[in-house]
């Protein structure tokens, strides 16, 4: 991994950001350590990390309401750490933008195994607002439900409309359908293509994933989903257009 690659760990136990630390450092990468929602700001001040680790389980300021200032004022990656049992932290997480999580007691494999996919997907977003990038073709677009996507850019627009904001694994979920209209994906192929991981019978995240893309792309938001149906015990599916008829469950 590029030694330029920088991570911050947020954890009030100097034991964990330790092991972190000294792990991480030995697979190249730089990291900051902060022990507060206080220091993670003053770090954020000095130098803007590729990613952060993030504690759920902290006094004064939590994780999740760290998590939620992060996802307002930066662009950059999101793993939470929670407890074994906090399935509700977990989605919560999810829910505010978090683009994975890792539950303690964790396996250090494990963990650089998914920073490293956060971090791959991250790879070809645009800069930050206000940093021109350099246009070499015209944008390809293409229609999803009430959006447009923006494949060179790796954004999505309201059609004719301003910018909708979407994270890494909502913009991989996005581009696998459009590779496969109509075509009944199963959560375990999702998560393989958007998380390089297989689904496991308790996780959600797939689900809350495709509720948090609904709201954003259906023609009817709140109403019956028509443009990504759900298959009755099967998966997902993609329809083009604006379709009318019946699909299974929703």
């Amino acid at each position: 991994m590029d030694a330029r690659t920088r991570l911050l760990v947020v954890d009030d136990d100097p034991s964990i950001r330790e092991m972190l630390r000294e792990y991480l450092q030995g697979h190249g990468f730089e990291v900051a350590e902060a022990d507060s929602g206080r220091q993670m700001r003053e770090v954020l001040e000095r130098e803007l990390p590729d990613a952060v680790l993030l504690d759920i389980r902290m006094p004064g300021e939590d994780g999740l309401v760290l998590a939620r200032y992060l996802r307002e004022h930066y662009d950059l990656g999101l793993i939470m750490v929670t407890a074994s049992g906090d399935v509700v932290d977990r989605v919560v997480g999810l829910e505010i933008g978090a683009d994975d999580y890792v539950a303690k007691p964790f396996d250090m494999r494990e963990l650089l195994a998914r920073l490293k996919s956060v971090l791959r997907r991250l790879k070809g977003r645009p800069a930050a607002p206000g940093v021109a990038p350099i246009a070499t073709r015209p944008p390809r677009r293409q229609r999803f439900g009430r959006c447009e996507i923006d494949l060179d850019s790796h954004r999505m627009f309201e059609v004719g409309g301003n910018e909708v904001t979407i994270t890494p694994m909502e913009y991989d979920l996005l581009t696998t359908f459009l590779a496969n209209p109509n075509r009944v994906l199963s959560r375990d192929q999702l998560l393989l293509q958007t998380r390089n991981r297989e689904w496991g019978p308790f996780d959600r995240s797939i689900d809350i994933r495709i509720g948090r893309l609904r709201r954003k792309v259906e023609p009817e938001p709140g109403g019956e989903p028509r443009c990504i149906r759900t298959v009755r015990n099967a998966g997902y599916m993609f329809v083009p257009g604006d379709p009318s008829g019946e699909s299974g469950s929703q």
